[in-house]
């Protein structure tokens, strides 16, 4: 392992109208979010631009037990931002700034239905409740698979708004808002879907880019049930008078659609790509792959179109809309929510020990020990996950003890191979070589799983930036205010200029 210098890099140039700018990034996972000050600064003839991040609330997330399901409980959850928010018109506010825009990325699929009169109806479901899993064979029944795959390119999880949808009782006069739309509707009052997060639904067509109607009438939903698409970049309105007066934030403070789907602005900000080498003028790293390691594993390639092949559908990839227009070409692959889920039960029982305690442990285990198929859906309900680990093991025919460390290491042992194999299968479903892997979020940290990843794929592994999500959401905030300008290729180079980075390169064996 080695650390990655910054490298001098093109940089995201200065606008016409700033040097540079404050905005505020709404980031929720499914286990936490926070509310984050991004300070950009434009770069200048002969010097990069920077971006810097300090977080300012943090709140935790997660599902309840309500109603008969598992639901987010979303009146806390907004309570939540506005919460932050207010701290970071505080924080500014003490620095002499102003908060340009504000940009609000969650996870996808889930949604909340709200009346005519704009009042939610009930706290959104979360995928994590198993209701759409009797809907699937419903709605396969009128929308062929092929043909669902041949239009929306959507990957088959059970959980997808468009099974989620199947089990609704009744949608007359409702509108569904995907969860970070639902926030910016109740900070503006004005209802749009994000492209990225309408791209999760299974009602979204991958090559026009726009609701699939035909999908929505077969099911027998109402035409109009999602609000009109908008881009990243593009305003989706300025802060109500109640919120305004709430949070301490001007009214002319706008809300900016932004990757709303977290691994969008995660992907934004993969640090992919360097500037030339001195000494000969070739081109740095080539094609990447990337893999947002959280909760979830989102393990793919960055496309200019989509793959709807029959082989793409049949390995389960997902073809979900980026920033600009890009196709996030990747498979969904189990997370670290498997060693948390451990973590927390082993809390239970009386075993704490930090992380890296068991990280460390887990390291001195040789090598060639059992795994599991960590994106199983036998996985995805919170409960015992060490006894559910273990006897995923034993159906193998071999034997895990329960000792933490010899988990931890099947976990991820069993999260690299999944890389591995969905990135040899990313590079041959879309016919294209991969030379580096970079992996963002909270995994980047995880050196363990780091280096295990880049000793399953040989492959030189770049980890890191751990806020890949916050800085996607607040760069392309910061590009929609004219501080930066440029592509994903520039505003990379602000990232790259702005992180450090650790290089892992496969062990010799």
């Amino acid at each position: 392992m080695s650390t990655v210098p910054a490298p001098d890099a093109v940089p995201a140039t200065a606008g016409a109208a700033s040097a540079g700018g404050v905005f505020a990034a709404v980031d929720i996972g499914a286990s936490s979010g926070r509310v984050i000050l991004g300070r950009v600064a434009a770069g200048s003839a002969g010097s990069e631009g920077k971006a810097t991040l300090e977080t300012v609330h943090r709140f935790p997330n997660g599902v309840v037990e309500s109603d008969g399901g598992l639901r987010w409980d979303f009146d806390a959850l907004f309570a939540e931002v506005l919460s932050g928010l207010a701290a970071a018109a505080g924080v500014a506010a003490e620095r002499g700034e102003t908060i340009r825009s504000i940009g609000i990325d969650t996870w996808a699929v889930d949604y909340g239905l709200v009346n005519t009169a704009g009042e939610l109806t009930a706290q959104p479901f979360s995928y994590r409740d198993d209701r759409s899993r009797a809907a699937v064979a419903q709605v396969h029944q009128k929308l062929d698979p092929a043909r669902l795959y041949a239009t929306t390119g959507l990957q088959f999880l059970q959980f997808n708004t468009i099974y989620q949808l199947a089990t609704e009782p009744d949608l007359d006069g409702l509108q569904a808002l995907l969860i970070p739309d639902l926030i910016a509707f109740l900070l503006t009052g004005v209802r749009r879907t994000e492209a990225t997060n309408a791209s999760t639904t299974g009602l979204f067509d991958a090559v026009a880019a726009e609701w699939a109607v035909e999908f929505l009438t077969a099911l027998g939903l109402p035409k109009k049930l999602f609000p009109p698409l908008i881009q990243p970049g593009d305003t989706v309105g300025t802060l109500l008078p109640g919120i305004a007066e709430r949070t301490g934030l001007d009214p002319a403070t706008k809300v900016v659609a932004v990757g709303s789907h977290d691994t969008a602005s995660a992907v934004a900000a993969v640090p992919a790509g360097s500037a030339p080498d001195a000494g000969t003028g070739a081109a740095g790293q080539g094609n990447f792959a990337y893999i947002s390691s959280g909760t979830w594993s989102l393990v793919g390639v960055e496309l200019t179109q989509p793959v709807l092949t029959e082989a793409s559908r049949a390995a389960n990839f997902t073809n979900e809309r980026g920033v600009d227009g890009t196709i996030r070409y990747l498979r969904n692959v189990g997370g670290l929510w498997l060693l948390s889920e451990c973590q927390r039960t082993w809390a239970q029982q009386g075993y704490t020990a930090a992380l890296d305690e068991l990280l460390s442990a887990a390291a001195a285990l040789p090598l060639g020990g059992p795994q599991i198929n960590a994106d199983d859906p036998y996985f995805i309900a919170p409960d015992n996950m060490p006894e559910r680990i273990r006897a995923a093991v034993r159906n193998t025919g071999t034997v895990l003890t329960d000792s933490p460390a010899a988990i931890t290491r099947c976990i991820l042992d069993s999260l690299a191979a999944g890389y591995a194999r969905t990135i040899a299968d990313a590079e041959r479903l879309a016919d294209v070589p991969v030379d580096v892997v970079h992996i963002v979020g909270g995994g980047s940290q995880n050196r363990l799983l780091c280096q295990l990843t880049a000793d399953a794929t040989g492959k030189r592994v770049i980890a890191g930036p751990v806020e890949a999500t916050a800085l996607g959401n607040v760069l392309v905030q910061a590009r929609a205010a004219g501080v930066v300008t440029g592509s994903l290729a520039e505003l990379r180079a602000l990232v790259r200029g702005s992180q450090a980075l650790e290089s892992y390169q496969a062990a010799l064996v």
